[in-house]
């Protein structure tokens, strides 16, 4: 791969230590009243069959499914129900399993006498079949089925199915953060689930040896021991919180073809440690197993990216130091101010879900990250791969969609600690967009192989932008997009009339039901009705063009002035996109930057930072950000990051 060609922008990429995660029930859940489904009660009379703790039972299957069966559909890796149980069928990308061995549904009927295809498709047996894993796991321990939750903490350790101590211990680490903290949650099924807190479930990590083996949901693995292994320790140079699984798979920085072309790969070298300038963490998904994310990002003449996330238990592997710089966002700028997290899962098939292990794996590094280099936890600084500018005019049409709109950002801002709430009154001049994940299920298309073919029925943390307060109004345009003009499409990879979850915009105006954002440099409306709200009014800063400008343009990166490049540096131009923001506009504002170009010119040697003197702003411009610069606008409504 030239590297000319990843710099350009136009070439995209592939597809604080938390001490605990509490709270994570909201407030309002609490006033629900007590759980009437028949899962409660499926969960109860399974925990009694077997005697398992209750509590140790709803832990574990939050952390499999969120206690959701999702029709009895697949996941990603084959995982079936709320207990997540995989089988010989499973298309087993993320574990090394030979495929003789039986799978997690075969000995689940083989101690349950349920039928394989019952265990797949019916939560109840499910959750029964979940149930005897654990209580054979406790046997294989040679431990008696306590009543007291912390004395299984071994057996859910090798209930993960974790092919490495470390792994299997995170694992269990996070199922007791669970039921310590406690847990109510409506389900894909519209059933009310409750798993009290239980602050006394503290497990004695040194405990005798905890092995790992059969009784995992995803794989028949190596017999091991978690005997003096600690989460924290982990074989190479890895830089993840010591609560998390982390393994080093180095992606290679080596010369290949010709090296007179800049042939090398796949990163570059950098000293971001020393000089700063880590301001964003990018979300993307994999579109393909863990196995071949991890084997495309060891070629040399592939892209890179800083972390990959396994879906089935969280694990990470880290593959370039966050000195240096991955080519992972599609946007060099973008590259260089950020961390890359590719986490395992498709964008289109939202059945093939991405799990509670790996959602709240991925919210343990980036707080971390985010304590590490002061990033803003806010949907400015921690985006998808979708929220990323194009970097030139050029450059937008081919933009990645990942994660897309079917990750839940309102879940991950919660593990996160920031979840979006309300801070101003009903009339406010921002709102955060934050429809109900479960309920709000807008349709789109393109889900399969035909382009207009419907997408199941899912929830989703996107609403859909109109021209008029109205649901038969056009959907809004993206000039940029569609630089000949054409209409906005409800396709699953369309972003041209999308906001998601956690993205705050300056109000335009209300209708009754409707509310009007400025979007694109137009009004975009959305429904929004007081009894079923989907956005939720914030206090934020934003900009307008400063008194007597009528317009100000939109830049996809933030360089620096030409005077400030050094001899020998190429002079990057500061080209805006077809963008604009007109008089009266107003914009949702983030970090304050200095314009900033990462030269790398040469294999071997660290790239250097280029710094001027102009001053940008990261905004929320539509569903990506945007830069505008500070001597063109007027910031109100506080101040900026």
């Amino acid at each position: 791969m030239h590297l000319s060609a990843v710099r350009s922008g136009g070439v995209a990429a592939s597809a604080v230590l938390l001490l605990s995660l509490l709270p994570l029930v909201p407030a309002s859940a609490a006033a629900q009243g007590p759980p009437t489904a028949t899962l409660q009660q499926d969960f109860d009379a399974a925990a009694a069959r077997y005697r398992v703790p209750p509590s140790v039972l709803l832990g574990v299957s939050y952390l499999q499914s969120r206690w959701d069966a999702h029709g009895g559909a697949p996941s990603v890796t084959g995982g079936y129900g709320p207990m997540h149980l995989t089988d010989g069928r499973a298309p087993g990308g993320d574990r090394a399993r030979p495929t003789e061995a039986p799978g997690p549904v075969e000995r689940a009927s083989a101690l349950t006498g349920l039928p394989a295809e019952r265990l797949r498709s019916d939560p109840a047996a499910n959750v029964r079949g979940g149930a005897a894993l654990l209580a054979a796991a406790q046997r294989e321990l040679g431990r008696p089925p306590s009543p007291v939750p912390a004395h299984w903490y071994g057996a859910v350790a090798r209930f993960s199915g974790a092919d490495d101590p470390a792994a299997a211990r995170a694992y269990a680490d996070e199922v007791y953060a669970v039921i310590r903290a406690g847990q109510r949650r409506i389900t894909d099924s519209g059933e009310q689930v409750v798993l009290p807190a239980r602050p006394d479930a503290v497990p004695a990590h040194h405990a005798p040896a905890v092995a790992t083996g059969p009784g995992g949901p995803a794989a028949a693995v190596r017999a091991g021991t978690l005997a003096g292994t600690r989460t924290g320790e982990r074989a190479g140079p890895v830089e993840c919180p010591a609560s998390v699984s982390c393994e080093w798979i180095p992606a290679p920085y080596e010369q290949f073809g010709d090296p007179e072309k800049g042939d090398y790969g796949n990163h570059d070298l950098g000293d971001r440690d020393r000089e700063g300038g880590i301001d964003y963490i990018v979300v993307h998904n994999t579109e393909g197993s863990w196995k071949t994310a991890v084997r495309l990002v060891q070629k040399p003449d592939y892209v890179s990216w800083q972390y990959t996330l396994r879906s089935a238990d969280g694990h990470i592997a880290q593959h370039v130091p966050l000195k240096d710089v991955a080519w992972h966002a599609g946007n060099w700028y973008l590259n260089a101010k950020s961390v890359g997290l590719e986490h395992e899962g498709f964008l289109t098939d939202p059945d093939a879900w991405y799990t509670e292990a790996m959602y709240r794996s991925s919210a343990r590094l980036v707080r971390h990250l985010a304590a590490k280099y002061g990033i803003p936890l806010d949907r400015l600084h921690v985006v998808g791969h979708d929220n990323v500018p194009g970097a030139t005019p050029q450059a937008v049409r081919g933009m990645h969609t990942d994660p897309g709109p079917y990750w839940d950002w309102a879940h991950y801002f919660e593990l996160l600690g920031r979840p979006f709430v309300p801070t101003a009154g009903p009339g406010s001049a921002v709102v955060t967009v934050h429809p109900d994940y479960r309920t709000h299920r807008p349709p789109y298309t393109g889900c399969g192989k035909k382009p207009a073919e419907p997408c199941p029925g899912h929830g989703s943390g996107a609403v859909r932008l109109h021209t008029a307060p109205d649901a038969a109004s056009p959907l809004v345009q993206d000039i940029g997009l569609r630089p000949g003009g054409g209409a906005s499409t409800i396709g699953v990879n369309d972003t041209g009339a999308r906001a998601s979850t956690g993205q705050s915009f300056a109000v335009a105006e209300r209708n009754g039901d409707w509310t009007a954002i400025w979007y694109l440099g137009q009004k975009a409306w959305f429904r929004n009705p007081a009894g079923r709200p989907t956005a939720v009014p914030t206090k934020a800063p934003f900009l307008t063009p400063r008194e007597g400008l009528a317009e100000v343009p939109v830049y996809g990166r933030a360089y620096p002035e030409a005077s400030a490049y050094p001899a020998g540096v190429p002079l990057q131009p500061v080209v805006p996109l077809p963008y604009r923001i007109g008089a009266g506009q107003r914009y949702v504002v983030g970090k304050r930057t200095p314009g900033e170009y990462f030269h790398a010119s040469e294999y071997g040697k660290p790239g250097r930072v280029v710094r001027g003197e102009d001053v940008y702003y990261a905004i929320q411009y539509g569903h990506r950000i945007g830069y505008v610069k500070a001597s063109d606008v007027t910031v109100s409504g506080g101040a900026a990051s």
